[in-house]
Order: structure tokens, then C-alpha cells, then sequence
């Protein structure tokens, strides 16, 4: 069973807890991740791009000169795809991209990522992240004693204005609550900050 140390906001040492072997403790399944990550991607994807066909384009409604007799290649239009400034052949045009996984899949994704950052030492388990105020200076100087000045990734149990408020405009540093997790977030951080009410959650959600 994992076992990590806890800390408080200022980076003592508060003691020590077992986690869940179910939740942090598997051998990362590497294809799954990889098929996460790659769903997460896909569905950011606003698919807006868009080319003129040969149709769409302005112009080139006169046959730029006749069929026969001219030495030249025969030509319909100067829209067509092999001229400057003829329509696209074949080009993107708008579509939804996003797709969804196995539900089943989605969960040993996440458990994966989970386990990856406790076998990497990357998990920080803090036992209360909370704020009296809106103050940025506070969440920098949390993740300067925590050793997180890096990617962080912080974690709360449920939505905590104050700290996401505080903690939104510094560099490389994203918040979520467990109902909100991704797969890539987590990946995608060099520590997993994560408050101790959260781990009992993601505990409760995935073992």
C-alpha cells in the first residue's frame, strides 16, 4: 500500500497517510493513457477551419479562352484548384472532432495517471488548502514551501472561490476539483498538489 507524507500550507510535515492500493498504487496502463490523452486533445479541438472550393470562390464565371486553337491547355475556369487564387481541392471545412471513450477505460485512465505520480514522487498531499482572502502571494508562497515553483496541478475536495480566484493568474499553475479531473491535467503537471479531503474523495470515487 502507498504511503506519502503530509504536509500543511507552509510545507511541515503534518504526518504520514495510507493510500488506497486500488487507486494509487497499479501498474500504469501506458495504452490507455495514451488513448486518454489523445481523446482529451481531440475534443479541445474547435474544428472551425474552412477552405474555398472552386465553387465559393469569387470570379471565374467567363472560360478565359476558347477550347481549341490556343496552343494552351484547355481551361473552364481561372477558379479551378490549378490557378492562383482558385478554390481549395479537398480542403477542411467545419466538423466536430470530439468523440467519447469507455466509461471503464475513462476510470483506469485516471488511476493510471494517479499511480504514475506517486511512483514518480510528484503527489503532494496537503491536509487543508483553504484562504482567508483573495491573495496570489499566498498560493506562490504555499507552492514555493511545497517545491511545486514548476507545472502544479491543485486539487480540492469542491469549489473554493478564493483559492482558484488566487491561484488563476500564475504561470503554470491550473486548479480542479475531483469531479473534474482529467487525465491529461494530471499528466500534464510536475507535482499533483492534492488536499487530503480530496484524496478521501477520489478514494471513495475510484477504488
Amino acid at each position: 500500500m502507498p504511503k506519502v507524507t503530509v504536509y500543511d500550507m507552509t510545507g511541515k510535515e503534518m504526518g504520514t497517510r495510507d493510500l488506497a492500493e486500488a487507486v494509487f498504487g497499479i501498474e500504469p496502463n501506458q495504452a490507455v493513457l495514451h488513448a486518454a490523452v489523445k481523446n482529451y486533445l481531440a475534443n479541445q479541438r474547435q474544428g472551425t477551419q474552412s477552405t474555398l472550393t472552386r465553387s465559393e470562390v469569387s470570379g471565374g464565371g467567363r472560360k478565359p479562352w476558347k477550347q481549341k486553337g490556343t496552343g494552351h491547355a484547355r481551361q473552364g475556369s481561372t477558379r479551378a484548384p490549378q490557378w492562383t487564387h482558385g478554390g481549395i481541392a479537398l480542403g477542411p471545412k467545419p466538423r466536430d472532432y470530439s468523440y467519447t471513450i469507455n466509461k471503464k477505460v475513462r476510470q483506469l485512465a485516471i488511476k493510471s495517471a494517479l499511480s504514475s505520480k506517486v511512483a514518480d514522487n510528484e503527489l503532494v498531499v496537503v491536509d487543508k488548502i483553504t484562504l482567508d482572502s483573495y491573495k496570489t502571494k499566498d498560493v506562490v508562497k504555499m507552492l514555493a514551501a511545497l517545491g511545486a515553483e514548476k507545472k502544479a496541478l491543485i486539487v480540492l475536495p469542491e469549489v473554493d472561490e478564493k483559492v482558484i480566484k488566487s491561484a488563476a493568474n500564475i504561470p503554470g499553475v491550473k486548479t480542479a476539483v475531483v469531479g473534474s479531473l482529467s487525465t491529461y491535467d494530471i499528466l500534464n503537471c510536475n507535482k499533483f498538489i492534492v488536499a487530503a479531503g480530496a484524496v478521501d474523495k477520489l478514494e471513495e470515487v475510484y477504488a
